[in-house]
């Protein structure tokens, strides 16, 4: 008589993957070639320029020179994914990187001003030195612009939730108050992201809020 063979585990199921940025294929395609051609008319117009005051070959150089480092920021950000697995925020370009929103050292939160359109986005630092993901909450231009969705927000502020040493508490309230925002129909000017992004001063590219900041603003929330 044979020994029963002992039964083998089942793995268990793959955390869901929760689209943050960049999912939509057609829309990266949409980016590339818009940013493409962006690229090129930039470069031609410096490149013409220079090419009237010093030849043919001062111009092709300063197409160049202008025209690569644009050329890797456009293909860069068209291939940027950003997804949640689990408690993990995954960015992926040419390579992946990885951080455990619960583990997370420092997270701050950033409002940039790019041609009157707004982003709110978080920014989770690892304990890991140099290594950090952004993950964008909300665009806003005018009195419209586009959110994260429900689920996606509900998982971040679930992660958050649980990280003590970033006071993940108060980021996790704040997009907790954003979810209920939305769903008593507030209009995007009422809601706390569109408030924040209208509360940082104009003129900044880039605008950090303090943790203090932060935290006073999430408790004025219902």
């Amino acid at each position: 008589m044979t020994e029963p063979e002992p039964a083998q585990r089942e793995p268990g199921p793959e955390p869901d993957r929760i689209p943050l940025y960049g999912e939509n294929a057609a829309l990266r395609r949409k980016r590339l070639v818009s940013g493409l051609v962006g690229v090129v008319l930039f470069a031609a117009a410096f490149g013409g320029i220079a090419g009237l005051i010093g030849g043919q070959v001062a111009g092709l150089v300063v197409a160049g020179i202008i025209a690569l480092p644009l050329l890797y920021l456009v293909t860069y950000n068209a291939r940027r994914q950003v997804w949640l697995e689990g408690k993990t925020v995954v960015v992926r370009n040419w390579g992946s990187r990885r951080i455990d929103l619960v583990a997370a050292g420092r997270i701050d939160l950033l409002v940039s001003d790019v041609r009157g359109t707004r982003t709110v986005s978080l920014l989770v630092n690892s304990a890991a030195r140099g290594k950090a993901i952004k993950i964008d909450l909300a665009v806003y231009a005018g009195t419209g612009g586009r959110e994260l969705g429900i689920l996606a927000l509900r998982r971040l502020a679930d992660a958050l939730l649980n990280n003590i040493d970033a006071n993940g508490m108060v980021f996790s309230e704040l997009l907790v108050a954003q979810l209920r925002s939305e769903a008593r129909g507030d209009a995007a000017a009422d809601r706390p992201l569109y408030r924040l992004a209208s509360a940082a001063p104009s003129g900044k590219l880039v605008q950090r809020f303090t943790m203090d900041a932060v935290s006073r603003f999430v408790a004025t929330l219902e």
